[in-house]
């Protein structure tokens, strides 16, 4: 009763080109056109079906009880039909049985048409938005190339009735990564570096989600996990699991410390990082626009792994809690001679924050003159 074959060459193409699969998409009209024609034709018969052919012809199909006289317990008028009239479609149609006729309501062939149209419309956004959806998925925690497209600012919602504190302007980096754009919030952007239109940045993939305005990737330069997946990209053995990357400090912007550790006694992991002439690590601080990194030997013993997280200061004696190992309580104290103080503690203590941060010990850090008046 309709043809819309257009639709079914539109079909094969969507099929080929973006992998939507004709089935579903033919299931999916199908659907649409029963509920556009519940919509315009209110009073015709209720129980039809849609059949689209090969060829692209759709038919409206009606299923009609057979009955001798019109009966209100069968529902409206229109889903019943007198034996008489039914034979004339199935010659052996007995009371009671159900046959199925082909009915054309007036334009429903156009309806038919704008309906493909919305459909295909709706199911290449929609197949579109899982695509990024499963790619970025699969990419989530890990790091892709972006490109820094605009700037949003973030507009504080609105608090009670008391007047609004001033707040610090808020601004969102809207980055382009291909098929959809990723944001990056303030939180996530890393303090001293100023993006502009154009940049190129390497970020890691934090969280993707549906939304109702498409899919909502959001990443960061901020968090720990870039310098480990740096580190992997540049250290061919780590990729291939004969190093391993035991934990990541970061005060992103200023310093990093990652602790590594060697499965094959034969390769140093401090040196195997570092790279010949610092190339592997001097890559990953490139990417990190400067920010310093130290790396450090992981081990399981507690003296060994305090003493080189708080490099580069050099320490005289570690002092682990008694109740280390029967409770595990993570305390130590690390004594470094007078003059590797400033260093051991760093900058506003930096360099304690970080180790600490590292080793998951709490850690109170003496120079040699205190911890003998102490004692």
């Amino acid at each position: 009763m309709a043809n819309i074959n257009e639709l079914q060459i539109a079909l094969d193409l969507l099929e080929k080109e973006k992998g939507i699969d004709k089935e579903y998409m033919l299931d999916a009209l199908k659907t649409a056109l029963i509920h556009a024609y519940k919509r315009n034709y209110k009073d015709e018969c209720e129980n039809i079906e849609i059949n689209i052919s090969d060829s692209g012809n759709v038919k409206v199909i009606a299923s009609k009880i057979v009955v001798e006289d019109f009966d209100e317990q069968f529902g409206p008028d229109d889903n019943q039909i007198l034996l008489n009239d039914a034979k004339e479609y199935k010659a052996k149609a007995k009371i009671g049985d159900t046959i199925k006729i082909e009915i054309a309501p007036k334009d429903f062939g156009r309806i038919a048409a704008q309906t493909g149209k919305q459909i295909i419309l709706q199911k290449l956004r929609e197949a579109e938005r899982e695509r990024i959806l499963e790619e970025f998925s699969i990419k989530s925690s890990d790091i892709i190339t972006a490109t820094v497209r605009r700037f949003e600012k973030v507009v504080p919602r609105p608090t009670d009735d008391k007047p609004a504190k001033p707040q610090p302007v808020k601004i969102n980096v809207i980055l382009d990564i291909g098929k959809a754009e990723a944001t990056m919030t303030s939180r996530e952007q890393v303090k001293g570096e100023n993006y502009t239109i154009n940049d190129k940045l390497k970020v890691l993939v934090l969280d993707v989600r549906n939304s109702p305005r498409g899919p909502h990737i959001l990443v960061s330069r901020a968090h720990a996990d870039l310098v480990r997946r740096l580190f992997e990209r540049e250290v061919p053995e780590i990729a291939d699991g004969i190093l391993e990357i035991k934990s990541v400090a970061r005060e992103a912007g200023v310093r990093s410390k990652i602790a590594v550790f060697s499965n094959d006694p034969n390769i140093d992991p401090v040196g195997s990082c570092v790279g010949n002439r610092g190339s592997r690590v001097n890559a990953v601080v490139e990417e990190l626009w400067g920010e310093k990194v130290d790396i450090v030997k992981y081990s399981d013993d507690p003296t060994e792994y305090l003493t080189a997280a708080i490099s580069p200061a050099k320490v005289s004696k570690v002092i682990v809690s008694e109740e280390w190992e029967t409770l595990g309580k993570k305390e130590a104290t690390v004594v470094v001679d007078d003059s590797q103080l400033s260093l051991a503690i760093g900058k506003e203590g930096l360099n304690a924050r970080l180790a600490a941060k590292l080793t998951g010990w709490k850690i109170d850090i003496k120079s040699t003159s205190q911890y003998e008046i102490s004692e």
